[in-house]
């Protein structure tokens, strides 16, 4: 064991030693100074940035201010802008003056059907309309910071353009959230519209503002650092009767109550969670519109988290069969349906080794963390399955706050410190300066 440790010490500090901005290059250009001074400067236009889309929050697949607020920016930055990708995203292509490898950095552009309750000055007011209701707006999960750092990031580089060892490709996607019912959107459908090509994008590199990690810090994973992510609907049929004569009916709603028990022992008692955690859960359940009829029908909503591609197919089985035989042993009919979804956040792990350094530098070693996986979900994923990608979790939540104590995400509370996007501007600027001058 204690080898162990010692070998993978030496590999980080050879990484971290053979890192390209702490070595003499064939450039007098000193990469290092020139991020860290620029990230200062721009701080303020980042906020102003940050402030504007914050206040004019727009749900998926309709950011169109937001949309044209990137685009006239990355033009005005003489950057080639493709728009309309996936209804509203925003692709920028910045060649640089000298040969090397393109990479993608990516920010999602959505907000959230929440009504903000934050007391800061640039709160939203917006009212939208979404699955025909009308409802509040607010980014609730950061992703206006997300956009605000890739308009830094763009800016900064764009001004030593002939200096960079590559190409970059600036992706604003709309619909991380998910495109509403009835349409397409999404990380997914930017790869169908060919956004990893022309040119070739040959990694990518995306970040999540945190609310409950301290500002500065950066958390990442090598493998699945987010679950992969499912919907399921139960559809259970019954026979319908009087409440006060349930023998002479079937009773959807007790057998429902079975199958989400059933359930939860698919996670308990079937699920090898030492090896990656799962979770299946019940959100909605519908049945019945009298306190003494016991309805024909009922109605179920869930997720499905899951962390290995091997473990969720026998957990589809798994749930098949528990949907199937509880309803059946009871009297009643039950169809499950499990509906296609994101994969895995995958962070390819020879990408993560030789970027691992980057962070450390970018972030200092007492502030850069190796997290467990999170069942949460990103369509980032969608970028991962096609070219090695790094996905990792920057910190906006007051130094000096209990993480207990800091609203979640997408909550009417969340609250994010802005000063944390000086730490996503740094890192992506890093990130792409450094794979160009490891991979030239």
């Amino acid at each position: 064991m204690k080898k162990s440790i010692l070998i993978s010490g030496l590999i980080f500090v050879l990484l971290l030693c053979s890192n390209p901005l702490n070595a003499q290059s064939d450039s007098d250009f000193d990469w290092q100074a020139y991020i860290d001074t620029q990230t200062e400067e721009l701080y303020d236009k980042v906020v102003e940035w940050r402030r504007h889309i914050h206040q004019y929050p727009e749900l998926s697949n309709r950011e169109f201010e937001t949309a044209a607020k990137v685009a006239d920016h990355l033009r005005s930055l003489g950057i080639e802008v493709e728009t309309g990708v996936a209804h509203t995203g925003v692709v920028g292509v910045l060649r640089g003056g000298k040969p090397g490898p393109v990479v993608g950095l990516r920010a999602d552009m959505d907000a959230l059907p929440v009504k903000e309750r934050v007391d800061i000055p640039f709160a939203s007011t917006v009212v939208s309309e979404y699955m025909g209701r009308e409802v509040p707006v607010m980014h609730a999960c950061g992703h206006d910071t997300h956009v605000a750092m890739l308009m830094g990031v763009a800016e900064m580089l764009t001004e030593v353009k002939d200096e960079i060892p590559g190409t970059i490709k600036f992706i604003f996607q709309p619909a991380e959230e998910g495109a509403p019912p009835g349409e397409e959107g999404g990380a997914e459908m930017m790869v169908r519209e060919g956004v990893l090509t022309n040119p070739d994008v040959d990694v990518v590199f995306g970040l999540h503002i945190s609310s409950q990690t301290p500002v500065g810090h950066i958390n990442y994973r090598s493998g699945g650092i987010m679950a992969a992510v499912n919907s399921f609907t139960i559809d259970v049929k019954g026979k319908q009767t009087h409440g006060a004569r349930p023998w002479s009916g079937v009773d959807p709603i007790v057998v429902s109550a079975q199958i989400i028990n059933g359930l939860q022992t698919i996670i308990s008692r079937q699920t090898e969670l030492t090896k990656e955690a799962a979770v299946i859960s019940v959100g909605i359940i519908q049945a019945g519109v009298r306190s003494n009829i016991i309805p024909e029908d009922a109605y179920m909503e869930g997720t499905i988290r899951t962390l290995d591609t091997e473990m969720q197919s026998i957990l589809f089985e798994q749930m098949h069969r528990t949907v199937e035989h509880i309803a059946k042993s009871m009297g009643a009919e039950a169809e499950l349906t499990i509906n296609d979804g994101y994969p895995i956040t995958y962070n390819d792990p020879d990408l993560t080794a030789m970027m691992a350094p980057t962070l450390v530098r970018t972030a200092g070693s007492e502030k850069t963390h190796v997290i467990n996986a999170i069942t949460g979900a990103e369509d980032f994923s969608f970028f991962q399955r096609e070219i090695p990608g790094l996905y990792f979790f920057i910190g906006g939540m007051p130094a000096d706050m209990d993480p207990a104590d800091a609203a979640p995400h997408h909550t009417p509370d969340f609250y994010i410190e802005e000063e944390g996007m000086k730490t996503g501007v740094r890192a992506l600027a890093n990130l792409t300066i450094d794979y160009m001058l490891m991979n030239r």
